[in-house]
């Protein structure tokens, strides 16, 4: 799936993070990814995030899923949205929508939502904290889009729903097939289906908080201090009024803080297994039988082609122009040498072989093997293993 008339640097130049844009059908071809049954059927999986929202006497309601198989049958005329989470984590096809827009870094990546809505449902008006593109991918939908919205603006009280209280619409467009809108953080809008068998794409992005960063951050460096890493002060002089935290004493007691949250390369490995941790890391996609240094050598010999885990994020650090620090699944990998430009290959393609003339050194053999036998890599696609 990829693009096939959409001017990526004349959005990211004026669009992106500033204002709304509808684009329609930017596909060389465009093909539903995925039937409403099936994503019926996730709905109903244990290990799937889902929600059902209705609409019954313009009261809004939320369940959350697994959702009883029988559920879709109980709900009559109501005008309903069923939204399932991750949906690229357990399809492959749907894990293809996300590979046009690589032209935002890897690390800002969060998933893809899908929805289904019988006519006229919908979320109610509402506005998100991240860049999201809405691709409509069977039915029509029509999309109002409002002012831009913060933490201050009035809220309808709702245990599960960030509703607004109010909602004025200053533009509109109805969505066919193929048809893509993208919203920035805080716009407020709402989706409303226009008929039955809508389905909604969205192609989310990762904005983490700064009270999210600093508070993880310092959750980490905690669990790493030692208890008599203490303040100090063998030259302290005699202060003409006990009362008072001298000028020295802030300036040592501010430095035994601050040298550790600004030290940048302890934030960066931090940062990288933070953000690459799995969205949902209670799922195993550990191999049943690992792969041994031998099969793989065969395997790469045989130019088999090594296929990502839509579930795992892969990202990088660059340490200097020969090592990079690789994350993946909240691990690290020290790269250098020859595994350099494999990490960086396994964070830019979603398969790939290695040339036969490339020397496959131990070194490049060991991080394959790990990340094969953590589930991030295998030999076989998704989609050929469910086959």
């Amino acid at each position: 799936m990829q693009f096939s008339s959409f001017n990526i640097d004349l959005f990211l130049r004026d669009y992106w993070q500033k204002k709304p844009l509808l684009i329609k059908n930017p596909w060389s071809a465009w093909n539903n990814p995925l039937s409403p049954d099936e994503l019926a059927g996730l709905a109903c999986d244990d290990h799937v995030e889902s929600r059902l929202i209705t609409q019954e006497s313009g009261d809004w309601n939320a369940e959350n899923g697994p959702l009883p198989e029988d559920r879709f049958g109980q709900l009559d005329r109501l005008p309903y949205t069923l939204l399932v989470q991750a949906v690229d984590h357990y399809i492959p096809e749907v894990a293809a929508v996300i590979e046009p827009f690589r032209f935002i870094p890897n690390w800002r990546i969060d998933d893809v939502m899908v929805s289904y809505a019988s006519d006229g449902g919908g979320v109610g008006p509402h506005f998100d904290h991240y860049d999201v593109f809405l691709i409509q991918g069977l039915g029509t939908r029509r999309w109002q889009i409002g002012e831009m919205c913060d933490e201050n603006t009035p809220l309808l009280p709702h245990d599960q729903l960030r509703l607004l209280e109010t909602f004025e619409p200053q533009q509109q467009w109805v969505l066919e097939p193929g048809d893509m809108l993208y919203v920035p953080p805080g716009i407020s809008h709402n989706g409303v289906a226009v008929g039955d068998d809508c389905m909604t794409y969205s192609v989310g992005f990762r904005a983490p908080s700064r009270g999210e960063l600093i508070g993880d951050w310092c959750d980490d460096m905690l669990a790493e201090l030692l208890d008599d890493d203490r303040y100090a002060d063998p030259d302290l002089a005699k202060q003409q009024n006990p009362g008072e935290i001298s000028s020295d004493a802030i300036d040592r007691l501010h430095a035994l803080v601050t040298e550790k949250v600004g030290d940048k390369d302890a934030f960066s490995r931090w940062f990288g297994k933070y953000n690459s941790t799995p969205k949902y890391p209670e799922l195993d996609w550990q191999p049943e039988i690992p792969i041994d240094s031998d099969e793989l050598r065969k395997q790469l010999a045989d130019e088999t082609p090594l296929y990502r885990n839509s579930a795992s994020r892969f990202s990088y650090v660059r340490q200097h122009q020969e090592a990079v620090t690789l994350f993946v699944n909240g691990q690290a990998f020290e790269c250098s040498g020859d595994a350099v430009p494999v990490a960086e290959m396994l964070c830019g393609e979603e398969q790939f072989s290695l040339d036969p003339d490339f020397a496959i050194s131990d070194q490049v053999v060991d991080l394959l093997v790990s990340l094969c036998n953590l589930g991030s890599l295998a030999f076989e696609s998704e989609d050929q293993n469910q086959a």
